[in-house]
């Protein structure tokens, strides 16, 4: 057999361009998947902080609401004893002997209450 060769042909780089164009496409087809699960996964996360977000204000809120009963609750505690205190003056000025009398009345029953 005769070898015939001719001049800019190259055997082994002919051989070697459809394995470079199959490498090629495959890594072209492998990044174009990771970016569509990159893009996935980040629309998720985004939802995700968003609701996460929107949990924390919720939260936040509640907590200030919270805060602002237990605030009112403590100063409305505070009005009710001063027009108890006030109440309880006044009605000792009116009367006196009958609230020492009152007084004592329910001193000996709580300590009659306690010893037994």
């Amino acid at each position: 057999m005769e070898r015939v060769t001719t001049f800019g042909s190259n055997p082994s780089a002919d051989l070697a361009n459809p394995l470079n164009t199959k490498v090629e496409d495959a890594a072209q087809t492998a990044h174009e998947k990771t970016d569509k699960i990159a893009n996935k996964a980040s629309a998720q996360v985004d939802r995700l902080s968003g609701s996460v977000h929107r949990a924390v204000d919720n939260a936040a809120e509640a907590t200030t609401a919270a805060a602002q009963w237990a605030s009112s609750a403590a100063e409305q505690a505070k009005e009710v004893q001063a027009r108890l205190t006030e109440s309880a003056c006044a009605s000792i000025r009116t009367r006196p002997l009958a609230s020492v009398f009152g007084a004592l009345v329910v001193g000996y029953l709580l300590g009659r209450i306690a010893r037994l």
